[in-house]
């Protein structure tokens, strides 16, 4: 999997997540390490060893985890002679009985954890090792009966320290005026009385220390010199024993080597797995299903790092359609939907539950690809646009069949013309790959090749026109509206300056003109609804064709009134050129030549030479039966009418404004 897209879809921080719910470092270097498969059957294992994890571990069952401190390094030695001290086996005899914790736990859990209580049979808990490192040692100390030497030993040694400290009780009331203190110490291993200086000479023996005032000199008195000497030599043979005891114990331990592997390999993987389900209980997760094909179905989905606030989205992608655009106001969720369905690809081949409810089923992509962010690096002189361009780059290098691509903010940081044609030739190459591909835009041309295009679906995030605010739901069918100077309305904008931006706001592009052909009066996001492919539609005209229906020079238009006349008929979509879009014919042309055109909702006249057959009615409104004047007429009009049809009202009256006044 790409690094740097899992790196901007957040996965890392999933990830992290995922790490800090191991209990011991060989489990954590396996979290550490571990990345999404795209191979269905090791994902699906996987998600198996979650499932059972998580279902432990929701039945309120403490699993014997073990920390399995130092073990590591301990296991890391064998095979190159050391001898292990007393802490380091009594942690080994500790860990051992851990072990046979867990085999029995698992073996309990056999029916609720079949795959897991498998993992555990491999463990062997060397009972006879065991049995002999706690003989041998206990508290972190080597037992006297260790060996029948070692209790002869340590007999003898205390024997001779008993002899010493009668013989020091002796000399503290012999010398009791010359002592700083009465008390017996130790210095280097040597028995010794505080001495005052200045007595020095009242106690005979061998100096081993001094105060740091100098004025305390710690003196082992000369009548218990051979006695000392003697409890050195049985000090000496007691640390010889001990060390022959130890180098055994550690020789032991050498030849359990292959099984203590064995061990910590599988106690590391309980670990790493109990993480996995720690992890989907944080969240409330479920077990997605695999499929083979690559494709993804999300119900209710939740971002997983926004916790109980995220707002569930559904999604899918490679079932119906294989492009899914997502558009909408800007605060609206796109991005976040974007991620959302990266995420929630990586964490099921990862073998991690999603946020999401039953009926989430994720496919296997062998590579997931994502450009969010606008990827601007002063150090690496990246602009927005230059940034965009290198993933890009990527993204064409590698997409295939089973590759999912995610881009956010299409044809962002150039001109927007440029960027828009780019942009679609993009879209049309991954198209031909078969690539799985969301994308978030403003763009209305992009959005218009979404609805003619076989294969990709348009989508908006909901959004209260009334009160402004976000609703964070992806609605398929659709296109959405950017809402951008009703959300600069709301953050305060001064009015003159929106009215303005309502003055200056560009006309349509004739691409998107045709999509809203249909009717003048319809909103941006139902003219993006996708189009009957197998009707005669005028969307599916190629950039030639509608270059010579577009003219765009005053030379062009002095070439058309020259032509002969055309005859415009109510319901033709007819090219405006001062204007520079198309209308809606809804009044033939009077005498003077001048046609009336529905502009939006507006009625306004034309000299028949200021305009150009665009669209046949007949390819805008199929059937003979088309009423028209569900296009030109308000509801409240055609009610009207209708009653007008069946008798007198009197103060009736039908309203056409920018038509001639009253009817």
């Amino acid at each position: 999997m790409n690094q740097a897209s899992m790196a901007r879809l957040e996965y890392d921080a999933i990830h992290e997540q995922l790490c800090g719910f191991t209990v011991s470092e060989p489990g954590l270097r396996l979290a550490q390490k571990h990345r999404p498969s795209p191979v269905g059957r090791q994902a699906a294992q996987w998600l198996r060893e979650t499932a059972e994890a998580e279902s432990l571990l929701a039945s309120g069952a403490s699993v014997p985890l073990s920390a399995m401190e130092g073990i590591g390094p301990f296991l890391a030695l064998l095979g190159k002679g050391r001898i292990y001290d007393e802490r380091e086996l009594s942690g080994l005899s500790a860990w051992l009985g851990s072990v046979a914790q867990m085999k029995r736990y698992m073996e309990a859990k056999r029916d609720a954890a079949p795959l897991l209580s498998g993992y555990a049979s491999s463990m062997r808990d060397c009972p006879e090792l065991r049995a002999e490192l706690d003989r041998c040692i206990r508290g972190g100390w080597l037992h006297d009966h260790a060996s029948p030497e070692l209790s002869r030993i340590r007999r003898a040694y205390g024997v001779a320290e008993d002899r010493i400290r009668r013989k020091l009780d002796a000399s503290l009331a012999k010398y009791r005026n010359a002592l700083q203190e009465a008390v017996i110490s130790q210095r280097s291993g040597r028995f010794v009385l505080a001495v005052r200086r200045e007595h020095r000479k009242l106690v005979p023996g061998t100096v081993w220390d001094e105060s740091a005032s100098g004025q305390t000199l710690f003196v082992e008195p000369a009548d218990i010199a051979d006695l000392q000497a003697e409890l050195s030599s049985w000090k000496s043979a007691e640390e010889q024993e001990r060390l022959r005891i130890l180098a055994g114990l550690s020789e032991l331990a050498e030849e359990h080597g292959p099984q203590l592997g064995i061990n910590l390999e599988t106690m590391a993987m309980f670990d790493f797995i109990l993480a996995r389900g720690k992890l989907a209980i944080s969240y409330n997760g479920t077990e997605p299903a695999l499929e083979a094909e690559p494709a993804l179905r999300i119900v209710s989905g939740r971002h997983p790092l926004l916790g109980e606030q995220a707002v569930p989205i559904d999604a899918e992608l490679g079932l119906e359609w294989d492009q899914l655009y997502i558009t909408g106001p800007n605060t609206g969720g796109k991005t976040l939907a974007l991620k959302t369905i990266g995420l929630f690809v990586l964490m099921a081949q990862a073998g991690l539950f999603l946020p999401a409810a039953e009926g989430t089923a994720i496919g296997m992509f062998d590579d997931v690809l994502a450009d969010v962010g606008d990827g601007q690096s002063i150090e690496q002189s990246l602009s927005t646009f230059s940034a965009h361009l290198a993933v890009l780059r990527e993204v064409l290098a590698t997409a295939g069949r089973r590759t999912l691509v995610l881009l956010d903010e299409l044809a962002a940081g150039t001109d927007p013309g440029e960027g828009i044609a780019l942009s679609i030739a993009v879209l049309e190459e991954l198209g031909r790959r078969g690539s799985k591909l969301a994308v978030t835009t403003h763009f209305n041309e992009i959005k218009a090749y979404a609805a003619r295009t076989g294969r990709c679906m348009n989508a908006r995030m909901a959004f209260d026109p009334e009160s402004l605010q976000p609703l964070y739901r992806l609605e398929p069918g659709e296109a959405g509206d950017s809402y951008a100077l009703a959300i600069a309305r709301r953050y305060g904008l001064p009015k003159s300056i929106l009215d303005r931006a309502e003055q200056l706001r560009p006309h349509r592009s004739p691409e998107f003109q045709r999509q809203e052909g249909a009717s003048e009066g319809t909103s941006e996001a139902a003219a993006m609804k996708p189009v009957d492919k197998g009707r005669s539609d005028p969307e599916r005209t190629g950039l030639k064709e509608r270059s010579k229906a577009e003219p765009a020079s005053a030379g062009n238009a002095k070439k058309a009134e020259g032509k002969e006349k055309v005859h415009f008929r109510v319901g033709d979509c007819v090219w405006i050129y001062p204007l520079r879009r198309t209308g809606i014919v809804f009044r033939e042309a009077d005498e003077r030549g001048e046609v009336g055109v529905q502009v939006q909702k507006e009625k306004r006249s034309f000299n028949r030479k200021r305009l150009s057959l665009y669209i046949e009615k007949e390819q805008l409104y199929p059937g003979t039966e088309y009423d028209l004047d569900i296009v030109f007429d308000s509801k409240e009009n055609r009610k009207a009418r209708k009653l007008m049809s069946r008798k007198h009202v009197d103060g009736l009256s039908i309203e056409t404004p920018g038509d001639g006044g009253k009817e």
